[in-house]
Formats: C-alpha cells, structure tokens, sequence
C-alpha cells in the first residue's frame, strides 16, 4: 500500500476537494492520500466527497491552521 500526501494549503473551496478527486483517479484502490488543507471547510467537504464516492476516511486531524485528512481510496466504478 502507498502512502501519497496532497499539498492543498491555501486553496478555498471547492479547490481542496477538486484537487483530492485529481489526485485520487490516479490511485489504485488501497492506496493511502493525506490531504493537508488551510480550507477548514474541507474537514466536511472531503469526508462528504468520500462517502458519495466510495472512499475511506481514515483520520481527519484539525492543527491549528492546518488540517489534514487521511483518505483510503476504494474501488472505481
């Protein structure tokens, strides 16, 4: 299993969720993608995107300025 990290600092909704699902159809399933947002709006918005989307959110980690949200990504349709 690979471990992928997205760097989505800085960018304002909808671009942190856009960029996960980018990053994400390049993935395998089982793959592992921790997205780092400055968007506190994304701690709902990816997590939502996942489970319209068959993906797994592993761990969702608010740091202060940061947040960081751990996707396993599940099986394409």
């Amino acid at each position: 299993m690979s471990h992928h990290q997205l760097d989505a600092r800085n960018l304002l909704c909808p671009m942190p969720v856009i960029r996960t699902q980018d990053a994400v159809t390049k993935l395998a399933p089982g793959e592992v993608v921790e997205v780092v947002c400055t968007d506190h709006g994304a701690l709902n918005d990816i997590p939502a995107w996942c489970r319209i989307n068959g993906h797994k959110v592993i761990d969702t980690r608010d740091q202060g300025r940061e947040v960081i949200i751990t996707i396993e990504v599940g099986q394409s349709d």
